[in-house]
């Protein structure tokens, strides 16, 4: 028999997102209309080659989302317990 999982707390909070999750919030919609048809899988596959694609000076927006994101949640967890 498989042990039981542990019941995750609701309260708990979220992580911090990383840069290339908030890139993908930005891009997926774009991304989604210049290819309709699609799937899951290849939006996943685009938005990676379009994050490869980007130069650190193009990225720095979201590392610096990810920080902030970082110190939110570090704060909430820290209230949190």
């Amino acid at each position: 028999k498989k042990p039981k999982k542990e019941v995750k707390d609701p309260n708990k909070p979220k992580r911090g997102l990383s840069p290339y999750m908030f890139f993908v919030q930005d891009y997926r919609e774009r991304i989604k209309g210049e290819n309709p048809d699609a799937t899951f899988g290849q939006l996943g596959k685009l938005l990676g080659a379009k994050w490869k694609e980007l130069s650190p000076s193009e990225k720095k927006p979201y590392e610096a989302q990810a920080e902030k994101d970082k110190i939110r949640a570090t704060k909430e967890l820290g209230e949190y317990d």
